[in-house]
């Protein structure tokens, strides 16, 4: 705590000197601190941000990080299956990076440390004391005015379109890298990502987190922008093996297929998000073949106080319909964003359909306020829930109900300046006939605060 606050100070009484404020990516090695050469102010800030080499502006090294505080407390963890009272536990982040920028050659080093306070069953998601989180080289083949090729490859964060299959893993303590290659051509309407790559697994020890050869993930990643009628569009293919993998009806050696289409908009007031996937390939002597269906749409009132934004969630993903046939038909959903369907990673999505309405609030510039509800059914009866590893929760077998509950959440964000965020959340799970009939069922209930500095 006591460097959290020695860097917040310094950032409150240099950084803000600059002209421009710090723009900071979700991916931090998209960083660009290139505009700082117009900067005519002199702060420790600038100068660990724009490190200029030689004469060419365009030559320079940048450095910076994150840290982050989030206290937690649930109730009934897992529905009271793994505990039935309070449960309450302090988890930190820090990363910090370093970034050499120039016309061909970017280099990019970041280290991770993640700690878990009283917590029960800390996982290597949870706490991974120190390891370098990403290491990797861009090599420029070509590069013009508005577009470039260019060659990735080392450790690496890897996200795609909504991040339903592949994400960073912000929500949990540890951020997912994936170690291998990647050949990106990015214009102004076009970006294509072929790729090959193996995720990283988290291991508890310090510089531990070797190659790993029980799991890979490759694939094509396209997106076109400014399509007429359509205006965004994302067509994708991605594979994935996993030496060993579990669901409800299989385990084994799993090599599987996802081709993708996804239809968006993210700007104006109304903005949309519909997505297909189609899975098929092998696991043991099962014949895969997995689906799901998405639906994400919000309209922003501009004109009403607070301009509220009205949105609906619904997504349908398929489970394993029969237990004594030759196919699985439960849906992987890769590695996908840790709270999956808002604030709690409760539930992953695998053989659910879910309906989930939100409205959220700008009460101010750096105040916004949010609420959701959201409604889980299992798609098919002779199949479980999962988390969003896919690790099996209950197993279904020979139950019947198919409601498995709600979940209402709430949250506030202030943004306190450029660098700071604080947000506070909230949660309650009112367990549904599955639960209830499939473990202790009891209502599951979440509170967190959370500060986040980047700088």
């Amino acid at each position: 705590m006591k460097n959290f606050l020695i860097i917040l100070l310094l950032l409150t009484l240099t950084g803000i000197q600059a002209q421009t404020p710090p723009r900071f990516s979700f991916l931090r090695y998209n960083d660009d601190f290139g505009y700082l050469v117009t900067d005519s102010t002199s702060s420790f800030y600038k100068k660990i941000k724009y490190l200029p080499l030689g004469n060419n502006t365009n030559n320079y090294i940048s450095s910076g990080g994150e840290i982050r505080f989030q206290y937690i407390n649930t109730i009934n963890e897992k529905w009271g299956d793994d505990s039935t009272g309070n449960d309450g536990y302090l988890m930190t982040r820090y990363l910090a990076h370093l970034h050499l920028h120039t016309k061909y050659i970017r280099l990019f080093f970041q280290l991770q440390s993640s700690f878990a306070y009283s917590k029960i069953d800390v996982s290597p998601v949870d706490e991974n004391p120190l390891d370098v989180h990403q290491l990797f080289a861009d090599v420029v083949f070509m590069q013009q005015q508005d577009s470039e090729v260019f060659f990735r490859f080392g450790r690496q964060e890897i996200l795609f379109g909504s991040q339903r299959l592949v994400s960073v893993r912000e929500g949990p303590n540890s951020r997912l890298a994936f170690d291998g290659g990647t050949i990106t051509y990015t214009s102004a309407n076009t970006t294509n990502c072929l790729f090959y790559t193996h995720p990283v697994a988290n291991r508890p020890e310090v510089f531990d987190d070797r190659f790993n050869t029980d799991a890979k993930l490759w694939g094509n990643y396209l997106v076109l922008k400014n399509i007429p009628f359509l205006k965004n569009i994302d067509l994708y293919y991605l594979g994935l093996y996993k030496k060993q993998a579990a669901f409800n009806d299989a385990s084994g050696k799993e090599v599987r297929h996802s081709t993708g289409i996804r239809i968006w908009k993210n700007k104006g007031s109304w903005q949309y998000d519909f997505e297909a996937v189609a899975q098929f390939g092998k696991m043991e002597d099962k014949t895969i073949s997995a689906w799901t269906l998405s639906s994400n749409t919000s309209y922003r009132f501009s004109n009403i106080k607070f301009s509220p934004v009205a949105g609906l969630k619904t997504e349908i993903i398929s489970g394993d319909r029969h237990s004594d046939d030759n196919k699985l038909e439960t849906f992987n959903p890769l590695y996908p964003r840790g709270a999956y369907f808002g604030l709690v990673a409760l539930i992953g999505p695998s053989n659910l359909f879910d309906v989930h309405p939100s409205v959220k609030i700008t009460v101010s510039e750096r105040i916004t306020a949010g609420i959701d509800y959201d409604f889980f059914w299992r798609w098919s009866t002779n199949d479980g829930i999962y988390a969003p590893n896919v690790q099996l929760l209950y197993d279904g077998q020979g139950l019947s109900e198919k409601f498995i509950g709600t979940q209402l959440a709430a949250d506030i964000n202030f943004d306190v300046n450029a660098f700071l965020s604080l947000t506070v959340e909230g949660a309650w799970f009112n367990s549904g006939p599955f639960i209830k009939e499939a473990g202790t069922g009891k209502d599951y209930y979440y509170g967190a605060f959370t500060a986040q500095l980047r700088f």
